[in-house]
């Protein structure tokens, strides 16, 4: 196990190792685009037609350029130099240069290089909250509405606990006989040991939608939606990749239907939660 250390180091190391996995992580298959297919469906709603968009946390760019080709500007930002190469990389591919006002180098705890009220909407996909520590948590929520004009939506993703508990026993029961390791994920959220390829080990933060919605504040923001991006997929990844087109189209629409329930964000994968500055 991993003890805990200085946890930026940590997650600089995991994507210097992992930038291109990141890039594949959203269309590797069914299961795993369903976060992407159903984050679609808000960012439809919610996000205006045009304006400047802050992408905080966007890896190496799949949001950004979707985003880009839509017709709005954007702003990428990302704690990783790496990932931030390889966005600069896929947007040059992607022919998207002058859509893409600026690739930042940079963390969602300090975004004092924008102003205040400075951008039409703010993304936070994929979980980059799910890797601050519990000291700055706060203050990255409170960055990200800050640089948000009034009224614009701030859209944040992030890794839900139940979701590692319900599956824990099928994929990781190594993470159950290591007590330290269990009592961390079980009473704080955390995990010292988070990453696909165990030779390289990060830091990630499992959150609950109680906990999520706490750190938004009431006074500061209106809240509009909490959604499950896999919801009950979660246990039925493999079954999912595998099912018939009429089985999918009918689970989809299960899956649409009820994703918006607390309890499916509870236990998905990822948590998104919606959100408009006052």
């Amino acid at each position: 196990m991993v003890t805990k250390k200085n946890v930026s180091k940590l997650v600089k190391d995991y994507y210097k190792q992992f930038s291109n996995y990141e890039w594949e992580r959203l269309i590797v298959n069914r299961y795993q685009k369903l976060e992407w297919d159903t984050t679609q469906i808000f960012l439809k709603k919610y996000l205006p037609k045009k304006g400047l968009i802050l992408d905080a946390g966007a890896g190496p760019g799949r949001y950004t350029i979707d985003l880009a080709k839509r017709g709005c500007d954007v702003v990428l930002l990302d704690f990783s130099k790496e990932n931030v190469e390889l966005a600069k990389i896929k947007v040059k591919a992607a022919k998207q240069e002058k859509k893409v006002k600026d690739l930042i180098e940079g963390t969602i705890v300090d975004l004092s290089k924008f102003k205040n009220n400075s951008f039409d909407a703010v993304i936070c996909l994929g979980g980059p909250l799910s890797h601050v520590e519990k000291k700055d948590r706060q203050k990255a929520v409170n960055e990200l509405i800050r640089v948000a004009k009034k009224g614009a939506p701030i859209f944040v993703s992030v890794m839900g606990k139940y979701a590692i508990l319900i599956e824990i026993l099928r994929r990781w029961p190594e993470e159950i006989k290591n007590d330290i390791s269990f009592k961390n994920l079980i009473e704080y959220g955390d995990d010292f040991n988070f990453g696909p390829d165990k030779s390289v080990k990060s830091y990630c933060h499992f959150f609950t939608v109680d906990e999520l919605e706490s750190l938004f504040p009431k006074n500061k923001i209106k809240q509009l939606e909490i959604v499950g991006l896999e919801g009950f997929t979660v246990t039925q990844s493999k079954e999912y990749n595998t099912i018939d087109k009429k089985t999918k189209q009918n689970w989809d629409k299960m899956h649409k239907s009820l994703c918006t329930l607390k309890t499916t964000a509870d236990i998905s994968n990822h948590m998104l939660i919606i959100v408009k500055k006052k």
